[in-house]
This record gives structure tokens, sequence and C-alpha cells, in this order.
């Protein structure tokens, strides 16, 4: 039996993708009409935010190890139990109803059954629900707070427990997005109006300029605010970077790793379309998207060049922006696969890329010059330590105080960076420094 797609069955699809393949591409849902394709996002990483959870909580009402369950009924059961646990607003019935029906259409009637006996028990235990309890602490907290165990370790090593925990539990919370507006395309004013004829509540930031934390994406794309190029969906912290480049109208900046493009448009908006930035990236598809985004956005100043920066040679300008490749682990409560993908391995090779990137970068800052290095990472080998090492080999660089640019509650090391943390300032995690090019 084939059954029609579903926000639902697309999400499952997307979730055993991700558990055999470590893929996760959410075109898969671009046949669904638009309030669906929004659900699949919300259930694929709503999943994922919780899934050491739930696999303890599926193991405790299945018969079958969750080793020896196979991938797709695995993932119909963390989909269903997250919808019974989390979604007051959809109804038990509706859930269990759809469940068997993807059972039985994918894995048979007696699987199909199997799942319907799993959720009318967990519909009828609810109250009562086993809490994870084992010996061995950090496999406590991993399974409680759905974070890999190697992360868990860094965390309360670096935090101490009390602080690791509100890192963990921000990251397990449905995420607020903010927007910036694009000045070179509307006006604040103007577009407060748009969000308050939209019936869009929303929040000002204190911190940067044209930033507004809004209640919900879904009336900004149905009015087509991002289409028509009026705003971008940009974390706050995410615009620190660009911020502290300072670019001014007429220069000429490199924003190297540029893909998909949301900083060089904030640069190009920082310009007034005046100078040129050149966007360098080497991936290719990331391009053409940011090619679209700049027309989009009349950021008609921006250049795209293709290429490894590890290898690229360019004039020195006065400003180079490099928001490098890192682990994300400022960033895992808005994308949760991203808590299952990285390694300690990983993390290490990260940092080599890092300092070969960061290295180049210098060779591309006229004197003078400044160069800004940032991550959307907590990690101190990627951050700070990584800022240290590359000074230690390059006596022409210093940093630069951010006093100026940024708020205090965000500055670190005297004033010197700055490191967001969700849990203690309500946005993503990134870090930043300015550098500056004496000789």
């Amino acid at each position: 039996m084939t059954l029609d797609p579903t926000a639902r069955s697309v999400s499952i699809d997307m979730l055993i993708a991700f558990d055999t393949e470590q893929q996760l591409d959410f075109t898969a849902a671009d046949e669904l009409p638009s309030r669906e394709r929004s659900q699949v996002r919300e259930y694929v990483q709503s999943v994922l935010r919780r899934r050491s959870y739930l696999d303890f909580l599926v193991g405790e009402f299945s018969s079958i190890s969750m080793v020896d369950m196979s991938a797709p009924l695995k993932n119909i059961l963390r989909l269903s139990f997250y919808e019974m646990l989390y979604m007051e607003h959809i109804p038990d019935y509706a859930t269990i109803n759809e469940a068997v029906e993807i059972a039985k259409a994918n894995l048979g009637s007696k699987t199909g059954d199997l799942v319907n006996a799993m959720l009318r028990h967990l519909q009828r235990d609810m109250a009562t629900l086993p809490k994870p309890a084992f010996a061995d602490r950090k496999k406590l907290i991993a399974v409680t707070y759905s974070h890999p165990e190697w992360l868990v370790e860094r965390w309360v090593g670096r935090y101490g427990e009390r602080d690791a925990f509100a890192l963990m539990q921000a990251n397990n919370q449905r995420p607020e997005y903010t927007v910036r507006v694009n000045a070179q395309r509307t006006s604040p004013e103007n577009f407060k109006l748009r969000l308050q004829k939209a019936e869009v509540e929303f929040e000002e930031s204190d911190w940067l300029p044209n930033y507004y934390k809004v209640s919900s994406l879904q009336p900004i794309l149905q009015k087509g605010l991002l289409e028509k190029g009026l705003c971008q969906v940009q974390d706050v912290a995410a615009g620190m970077a660009p911020t502290i480049l300072d670019a001014q109208p007429g220069e000429q900046v490199y924003d190297l790793c540029a893909a998909p493009g949301t900083k060089s448009i904030m640069l190009s908006d920082m310009m007034n379309g005046e100078g040129s930035i050149l966007a360098v990236d080497q991936d290719a598809r990331r391009l053409e998207k940011l090619a679209e985004s700049a027309l989009n956005y009349h950021a008609e100043n921006i250049r795209i060049r293709r290429g490894d920066v590890t290898e690229l040679e360019l004039p020195p300008v006065n400003g180079v922006l490099l928001d490098a490749p890192c682990t994300g682990t400022g960033v895992i409560g808005k994308r949760a696969d991203l808590r299952w993908r990285r390694t300690p391995e990983e993390l290490a090779a990260i940092v080599q890329l890092q300092s070969k990137l960061l290295a180049q970068a210098a060779t591309m800052v006229a004197k003078g010059g400044r160069l800004v290095y940032s991550t959307c990472s907590l990690e101190p080998e990627e951050n700070w330590e990584q800022v240290q090492a590359f000074l230690a080999k390059h006596k022409g660089f210093e940093l630069e105080s951010l006093a100026d640019y940024l708020p205090e509650e965000v500055l670190i090391e005297g004033g010197k960076a700055y490191q967001t943390f969700p849990h203690k300032h309500g946005c993503d995690g990134h870090f930043g420094v300015r550098l500056i090019r004496k000789s």
C-alpha cells in the first residue's frame, strides 16, 4: 500500500536518511504545501534535539532493543513519542492513527499492530514516565539532555554541571528567530509597520540596529518579505562579525568562506552598496544561492569568486572577514543534527583547517587594515586558543578592543573578543575578534 506523502511521512524518511547516511536534505519536502514544509523542519529538528531521551523512552516501552530495531520503526516511534509528549495541540489519536498507517504501509501489519500497542501504552502511562537512571553520570546527563557524551564531558568539565545543564536545556528549546532589515530595500519604520499589519509580535534588539526577534517566521514568509529582499533571517550574534569589521562605503573588503552570504549582504548594507565586496567560497552550489540572494537584496557591490581560501592569493585590502568553518556547537539549538554529526576527531581536524585559513587570510590584509576572525562555536580550541596561536606566529597583528562596537555583556578577554551563549544571552553562540595589521 502506498500512502500520499505528508509532513509526518516525509519527516520519518528524512530521519531514516540521517540515521543511515548522515544526510539531512530538506528539499525532500519541496512538493508539500508551505505550511507542511515548515512542519517537516520542526518535526525533524525537534526529534533530533530530543533523540537520546526519546530513544530511552522507546526502549522502555518496547520489547525490541534499540540496537535491534530497524531505522524505519525507530523513527516512526521517535516522531510519534515526540508528538505525544511535546505537541499538546495535536490530538493523540491523530498521531497514533497515522503512525500505524505508515508502519503498516512500509513494514507490514504486524509492525503496525506493535506501533499501535506501544503508543497506546505511552498514552496510558503519560503521567508516570520512567526516568533515566544510570550509574555512569556522563551517560545519565547525555541521555537526559540528548547531547553526545563527548560534548557533555567537555562542557561539564569547563562550565560545571549547573551552567552545562542550562546550556543543554537552551539547546533543546524550540528556537526563536531574528530577522535583520535590509536598509537598501526598506526603512526600519516601514518594516515594523509591515510586521504589525501581519500581526507578528516582535522585539527590537538593544545590541545591534535593524534586528528584530519575531514570534513566528511563517507570516513573514507568507507575506513575501524575504522574497522581496526586505529582510533576511539572521541571528543577532551572527551580525557581530560584520559589525566589528566596520566596513565603510567605498572600501574594498573580502568575505572569506562567505556562503550562504548573509554576512556579505549585511556588509553591502553597511557600505550603502558602495565600494566592493569579494565573496569567496569553494562550494559552487552555495555560491549560486549567494548570487541569487545578492540580486534579491540589491547588494550590487558583491562580486563572487569560487576558490579554496587556503590556496588563494589576493592583493591586500583594508578589511577581511573570515567566518571560519567550525564545529557549530554554538548553533546546535537550531541545527540539532550537528550534535550527532560532530566528533572529537573532527574538532581536531577543523582546528587545523582554521589555522590554515587564518594564516592565508592574514596575507590579504593591508598595513593598517583589519582582519575579523569569527566562528559559531563554543570550543576554546577554535576560538581564543586559535587566536593566541595565530598571534604567536604573526607578530605584525594585534587585537583591538571591541568596546566601541558591541555591548559589554558579550565581551570577554578584557574586551578583546566577544562570545555569546544561548543560555546566557538568548541568542546563538558566536565568537569573534578584530585584529589590526601593524606591520
